[in-house]
């Protein structure tokens, strides 16, 4: 874009020529000239683009007030003192802010014998309500959730923490796209060293268009390579200010719904949102379900191979003779089978996500009951072996969190089985413990409160302690953040 045509002159007639001549490919740019009813008669113009105003807005609040002025004209600062009827209104930007500004749905205001221009508020984009997410629904508690209005997200948070410490830092990221992005903390709360890595690693950012968070995340997150996320995701309001309130920082990026949280820690993996809206007993329960979900999905059909391949003495005889006789006639090994299944499992799931819901449904009902029916009678696959691998996968959407770490470390102890038995899945796993040991979530532990040797008091990690005995100043980031230590 050329910038120098929005370098105005103090000739009216001149301006609309250059920016028609600026956007003469765009139909959908509007210059809209305005006179008032004095001799000599104010004269004005407006651009802006359709679709992205609010055109009662510019009616009423700028057309209206200049065609009914019977005043001599005035200078531009005089116009909006004395004639606009508006609320927002930068007077004679910088030109970068005054470009973005224009692009995402304000209108360029010029009079004539004035070069400065005023840029009105006119935003009237259409948006959807901020319903529940999908992907988040809880059995109790609020449902409302994020959606694509960038400001309409920093409202939903701004009502729920009605602090004055509450922050909001506006960039831009994206040579092309320009994506505003804002970093949300609480002042007094937030780790300033986690801070000020937030904003460096944002600066640093060089892409030409960031469309989603996810962009951000991949570009931000430390270990780029590992599995398992080291940035939080979250389309609910409720969370993101539970968040801050621990002493996290959120980051808000317009036009889309997800807001990142960070530092993320392992122990937030297994918390579902409604975990603080029910009975604290029943959270305790179901937290250390996810927590055996887990284990199981990644663990259980590798030890099912390594059992079959290498130590059938450890298993019952009865049993031993069941399986035995189910596998006759299947041409496969043990681990090719599992690698097979697993494979048209994912398969599957990823038909019934992507297809429309409906359909979805049937095509995973339907495709996992035909299809492993009819493996079973072919004698493809053997009978034990599908219930293996149906318990890994429904035991995989307890923690969604973990989908992709679940996905490569379930195959990951599937070699490792294969090649050395349940000596192999031990390894596996203590690598795996390794890793997660060193990983590091913007300097933070990513074991923090986890390990005996991290400091907390252990209110909200393998348990969580009912509200009346729950200390907030004692969670997260206490050991951390001196504010609150």
């Amino acid at each position: 874009m050329n910038l120098s045509a929005f370098r105005f002159t103090t000739n009216l007639d001149d301006n609309i020529k250059q920016m028609k001549e600026q956007f003469s490919h765009d139909n959908t740019f509007i210059c809209r000239m305005v006179q008032g009813r004095g001799s000599p008669a104010l004269r004005a113009a407006l651009f802006f683009f359709d679709g992205m105003v609010e055109s009662s807005n510019i009616n009423e609040s700028i057309i209206k007030p200049i065609s009914l002025w019977e005043g001599a004209p005035l200078p531009m600062d005089a116009v909006i003192d004395e004639v606009l009827h508006i609320d927002d209104c930068p007077f004679d930007p910088p030109v970068d802010k005054l470009v973005s500004a224009f692009l995402y749905g304000d209108t360029i205001v010029l009079v004539d014998g004035d070069s400065r221009p005023a840029v009105v508020n006119t935003k009237g984009f259409a948006k959807r309500g901020p319903d529940e997410p999908d992907n988040e629904k809880v059995l109790r508690g609020p449902r409302e959730g994020f959606t694509e209005a960038f400001m309409g997200n920093l409202a939903l948070i701004r009502r729920r923490l009605r602090t004055p410490d509450l922050c909001f830092e506006f960039s831009q990221v994206g040579s092309v796209s320009h994506t505003t992005v804002s970093i949300c903390y609480i002042n007094g709360i937030a780790d300033q060293t986690v801070l000020q890595a937030v904003k460096q690693r944002l600066k640093q950012i060089e892409l030409d268009a960031v469309l989603d968070a996810n962009y951000l995340s991949e570009l931000m997150r430390d270990d780029r390579f590992s599995p398992f996320p080291t940035t939080g995701f979250t389309e609910r309001p409720d969370i993101v200010a539970a968040k801050l309130l621990e002493g996290r920082i959120a980051i808000v990026v317009d036009g889309t719904p997800v807001v990142l949280t960070v530092p993320h820690i392992l122990q937030e993996t297994f918390q579902a949102n409604d975990d603080y809206y029910i009975s604290y007993l029943y959270t305790n329960l179901t937290r250390w379900l996810r927590v055996l979900g887990f284990v199981l999905t990644i663990t259980l059909p590798a030890i099912y191979v390594a059992l079959l391949t290498w130590h059938q003495e450890m298993i019952p005889t009865r049993l031993l003779f069941s399986i035995a006789a189910s596998r006759q006639g299947v041409p496969f090994t043990t681990f090719t089978e599992a690698v097979g299944i697993l494979i048209i499992f994912e398969i599957l799931k990823e038909a019934g996500t992507r297809t429309p819901e409906t359909i979805g449904q049937a095509l995973s009902i339907v495709g996992g009951l035909v299809l492993g029916q009819a493996a079973v009678e072919a004698r493809f696959a053997s009978a034990p072996m599908v219930i293996v691998i149906a318990f890994s996968g429904v035991t995989a959407l307890i923690v969604p969190k973990l989908r992709t770490a679940t996905l490569l470390l379930r195959f990951f102890l599937l070699i490792c089985a294969a090649i050395l038995g349940l000596y192999g899945v031990l390894l596996g796993l203590a690598c795996i413990l390794a890793h997660v040991c060193r990983l590091t979530s913007f300097g933070i532990p990513y074991l923090t409160n986890i390990l005996a040797g991290e400091k907390h008091n252990g209110q909200d990690v393998l348990f969580r302690f009912p509200w009346f005995a729950m200390k907030p100043d004692k969670r997260f980031l206490a050991g951390w953040n001196g504010v609150r230590r």
